[in-house]
């Protein structure tokens, strides 16, 4: 009999994730084919989800609970999961409620067939604008930066054979990215349409801010293409300096009556100056994630451990 291991990084849903436990229990019951357990991981939330997780596993011998120290983020709190996890196939999918755990079979059927990763994908999806706009953008990068193919559909609601779990959870750097593990991992991937639902309460604990630093830690952490692009646009720079300053003596020598122009030397100084600045600080963040990453500076603290034993990491 195959095991699998649910995993769920938790955030703001003492309401939401009771239900979310239900479902998967009333359709692991269905499956009868499996085992399971529910790994729950609480990113620090500042609301009583970690009270819900305690009840959750004094109810149930299968759930097990792992809460961090602080905020470390989503994808921290997935390699928590992922680590401590044991199952042939592994599980991810939201707390919120909004992916259908109980169309879980659709991706454990696909996992049957051969394939080694299998991403939910929604007809409808029911993100604000502001989310859907960031998946967007999410997914011109990674297909850009991480060679992610166009026609391949990534989400949060996957599902993973045990050897790319093995990989994935070698990675030890400061800045996970598991979407950039996956596809580093296999390229044996595939899709599967489930529903997706409106969020029960609440909102996304997803900012700006926090949008930003997840794409930032997509390219610099699996990917060098944005330094070649830098070279690139660099070359670029220099090339369009050097034939605007050739252009300028030939004009001055056909007609030397042209003045020299104050506004159209600052234009070129603020331009090139810009490009530099840029380029440099690209360069600076991925040295600035290599001095951090060598000060071995944690994925993520765990404060407490429920239903694991010592010998679990």
């Amino acid at each position: 009999m195959k095991k699998v291991s649910f995993v769920i990084p938790c955030y703001r849903s003492e309401h939401t994730l009771p239900h979310v436990v239900k479902e998967i229990r009333e359709k692991m019951q269905e499956l009868t084919q499996y085992e399971y357990d529910i790994f729950l991981v609480n990113d620090a939330s500042p609301d009583n989800t970690m009270g819900t997780i305690r009840d959750l596993c004094d109810k149930y011998d299968n759930i097990k609970g792992i809460g961090f120290a602080r905020n470390f983020g989503q994808h921290a709190a997935l390699m928590a999961g992922l680590r401590h996890s044991d199952g042939d196939y592994v599980v991810c999918l939201d707390d919120d409620g909004q992916t259908p755990a109980d169309e879980v079979d659709k991706l454990l059927g696909k996992l049957e067939e051969g394939f080694d990763a299998v991403y939910a994908s929604y007809e409808h999806k029911q993100h604000s604008t502001f989310r859907n706009m960031g998946s967007k953008v999410n997914e011109l990068m990674t297909r850009m930066m991480l060679d992610k193919p166009a026609d391949l559909y990534i989400s949060s609601y996957f599902a993973v054979k045990r050897f790319v779990v093995e990989d994935m959870i070698r990675y030890e750097n400061s800045y996970p990215y598991v979407i950039g593990l996956v596809l580093r991992a296999t390229k044996n991937i595939t899709n599967v349409a489930v529903c997706h639902r409106e969020r029960e309460e609440g909102s996304s604990g997803y900012t700006l801010k926090k949008l930003l630093g997840l794409w930032f830690n997509g390219f610099t952490a699996f990917s060098v293409k944005p330094l070649r692009i830098a070279t690139t646009l660099g070359v670029g720079c220099a090339g369009m300096g050097f034939l605007y300053g050739i252009y300028t003596i030939i004009k001055r020598l056909v007609n030397p009556n042209v003045p020299m122009g104050f506004s159209a030397l600052m234009a070129a100084l603020v331009f090139f100056g810009g490009m530099i600045m840029i380029m440099l600080g690209l360069i600076g963040e991925y040295v600035g994630r290599i001095y951090i990453s060598m000060n071995n500076s944690p994925q993520y603290v765990i404060r407490e451990k429920i239903h694991l034993g010592e010998e679990d990491r």
